[in-house]
């Protein structure tokens, strides 16, 4: 009864896809508030917060990735004691 959790790991071509679509994106809104007709301290305060809004993205998805993988421990460890009990387990010990 074991049953091997295989790892699951994204291809290159997604990592790839990834970053563009991130270097893109980051581009573009960087050039945006660039071009906007704003005074200075605006587009500052535009930069700023992109830059606030891509930080907190990159800790919101560690602190998910992050539980997710505790949670994946903790069923591994529970699976490992069953398996130990299952396999001390005899069912024809006569208890006395």
């Amino acid at each position: 009864m074991s049953t091997s959790s295989a790892q699951t790991k994204s291809t290159t071509a997604f990592l790839a896809q990834a970053v563009i679509a991130f270097g893109i994106s980051f581009c573009a809104m960087g050039i945006g508030i660039a071009r906007l007709p704003l005074d200075f301290w605006q587009r500052g305060f535009l930069l700023m917060s992109m830059l606030f809004l891509v930080s907190s993205c990159f800790t919101l998805a560690k602190v998910i990735r992050d539980q997710y993988e505790s949670t994946k421990v903790y069923s591994r460890i529970d699976e490992a004691r069953l398996e130990k009990l299952m396999a001390e387990h005899d069912p024809f010990k006569v208890v006395s």
